[in-house]
């Protein structure tokens, strides 16, 4: 997938193996894919916003860490595409694994008693990051990880998809957003990656902010960051749900969706 007409930059020859369709280097000479590097602020910003809000709200520390491991997921990917090299590569790519596991965890132990932990759940979930981790540092093949990655998005589907189907069918519209959100995501992303010759030759006949609405590895992250996000607020509206407490959504500047969750149980 490597571009065949970059520019040299700041942080020298990549040394990832992977390097998407963006120019490297088109737009800022310190920034090897400008806009897959900025399109990770939805990945970082609002989870972070996210994890403080859920700590104020006392809820499990469980759905902080989820937040938080969106937000890594953001820095990490925003540190690769800035770079192009491999650590900033495994900084991306593997907190994708850990963050996921996070929210696996914490959608299968939501019908559970509050503050209740499963450590059979969390170690089975932590020896299948590090033997994934392992395998990837050692073969460091991408489609090992992108499959291990799709396993664990396999389970979240299955599971969210149960719930609000036929426990809390009220949280349809949101389960199916956020699936929706970022199955959209998925086939840019397979777009950009067939057919990276012709989106390269259209964006030289467009003026280069049209060009970058072209960009379709950004928009990968924006939509898999909203779904990302969006899952977590459909999680967190489960669990408080099972646990009586009255969660109710606010619109952040009018657009963000923010779950806030009275502490205090309903009646």
């Amino acid at each position: 997938m490597a571009p065949a007409a970059d520019r040299p930059g700041y942080w020298g020859t990549p040394t990832s193996t992977l390097d998407w369709c963006e120019e490297n280097y088109l737009v800022s000479y310190y920034i090897a894919e400008f806009w897959n590097t900025v399109s990770n602020l939805i990945m970082i910003l609002p989870p972070i916003y996210g994890a403080i809000q859920t700590c104020r709200d006392g809820l499990e520390v469980r759905y902080v860490w989820s937040f938080l491991g969106l937000a890594a997921v953001g820095i990490g990917s925003w540190s690769f595409h800035m770079t192009l090299q491999y650590e900033m590569q495994l900084l991306d790519e593997l907190p994708m694994i850990y963050s996921c596991c996070v929210f696996v965890y914490c959608l299968y132990e939501c019908f559970k008693q509050e503050r209740a932990v499963n450590y059979f759940s969390i170690i089975l979930l932590l020896t299948f990051s590090i033997i994934v981790s392992v395998i990837y540092l050692l073969w460091k093949e991408p489609v090992f990880h992108q499959v291990m990655y799709a396993v664990l998005v396999a389970f979240l589907v299955i599971r969210s998809v149960f719930i609000v189907t036929w426990v809390y069918p009220w949280l349809r519209a949101l389960g199916f957003t956020s699936l929706s959100v970022f199955l959209l995501g998925f086939v840019l992303w397979n777009i950009d990656n067939m057919m990276c010759d012709s989106l390269r030759s259209a964006r030289q006949q467009l003026p280069p902010v049209v060009g970058a609405v072209t960009q379709l590895h950004a928009w990968w992250h924006i939509l898999t960051g909203l779904g990302s996000y969006l899952h977590i607020l459909l999680s967190l509206q489960i669990r408080s749900t099972y646990l009586k407490h009255r969660p109710k959504v606010k619109f952040l500047c009018g657009v963000w969706p923010m779950l806030h969750i009275e502490s205090q149980k309903a009646s």
